[in-house]
């Protein structure tokens, strides 16, 4: 039985992207199907996403996290592509978006929060450092917190910005960030002293795909039936995540030759800038007055955009960034 489950654990991993796709589509079946299920399923995605992200900061010890954040020339050009290259990306395309101030601010919480969580699963797959990403998830996460509101200033003015509340992102960086990776911390100093500890790391580490799959399915199906309610909306938008998506693979490019990265580190780069912290920034658009109800559909329709550019990015960014094409950082 063991063995059984260790073989299917394997398979999933191996099958990783298409597994994440499958739940994507039956989220969208059981929203469709199921709308009722919407409003308890929306209060399970920071439970779900909260346990991913303990698997993932168990992977790494505490110590190497540590050493990892010394790395000042990747942080830099993580941070230089998030937080200067997509708000000018942003601001390019924000005079072409549809008028309606929900669809705006939608599209704006979500191209503008750097993702700290699957993008550490896709940018592994494609050769880039997971290491080095997961240890600037935290760095990530409170950049964005202090800069959004600024943004949203510089976007749309004052009387829009004061909207999104701040208590949505401090709730998610306790839930996301400070809990797993202290319950993670814990587990490792209990696996380094009992064997008991090390089986227990070991089994969770197995949970990483279903977890990450749990997820996306329920950020879907729970979001579907709003999908539905502002379809021309959510159609609007789309072409602007694909072309942030193409725009995003030569900008975090050009950002890794710039600091001469390595290819690991450059690759891991690139994923940073072009994928989006829409699971996160959900609770904030769904926080929002009514009158900008359809913020969270245009949310939830990145994902749905980016998951499927991300299938194309684990195959184009090792053509992009191949090995020992830039300078060994």
């Amino acid at each position: 039985m063991a063995q059984e489950r260790v073989g299917l654990v394997e398979r999933m991993e191996v099958h990783q992207v298409a597994v994440y796709v499958g739940a994507m589509v039956a989220g969208a079946l059981v929203g469709w199907a199921a709308p009722g299920l919407a409003p308890g399923l929306e209060h399970a995605v920071n439970p779900v996403l909260g346990a991913l992200l303990f698997v993932t900061f168990l992977q790494v010890p505490a110590a190497e996290l540590f050493r990892s954040l010394r790395d000042g020339r990747f942080l830099a050009a993580v941070l230089v592509v998030n937080f200067v290259v997509v708000p000018l990306v942003v601001a390019a395309m924000f005079v072409l978006l549809p008028a309606d101030q929900a669809v705006r601010i939608g599209v704006l919480l979500v191209l503008l929060c750097p993702c700290i969580d699957y993008v550490i699963v896709f940018s592994g797959l494609a050769g880039g450092s997971s290491r080095r990403l997961l240890a600037a998830t935290p760095l990530l996460l409170v950049a964005q917190m202090v800069l959004l509101p600024g943004f949203l200033y510089l976007f749309m003015g004052a009387e829009l910005a004061e909207v999104v509340e701040v208590g949505p992102f401090v709730e998610a960086f306790l839930m996301l960030i400070v809990i797993p990776l202290a319950l993670a911390w814990t587990v490792q100093g209990w696996a380094a002293r009992r064997p008991a500890g090390r089986r227990a790391a070991d089994a969770a580490g197995t949970t990483m795909v279903p977890l990450m799959a749990a997820t996306l399915l329920t950020v879907v199906a729970s979001q579907v039936p709003k999908i539905g309610d502002s379809l021309g909306d959510v159609a609007a938008v789309v072409p602007f995540y694909v072309a942030f998506l193409v725009v995003m693979a030569f900008a975090g490019l050009a950002v890794a030759r710039l600091f001469r990265l390595g290819t690991p580190a450059g690759r891991a780069v690139v994923f940073s800038g072009a994928t989006r912290n829409s699971l996160v920034v959900l609770p904030l658009a769904l926080a929002l007055p009514d009158r900008f109800a359809a913020a969270g559909a245009v949310v939830v329709t990145q994902t749905l955009v980016e998951v499927v550019g991300m299938v194309v990015y684990v195959r184009l960014v090792p053509r992009l960034l191949p090995a020992n094409d830039v300078s060994q950082s």
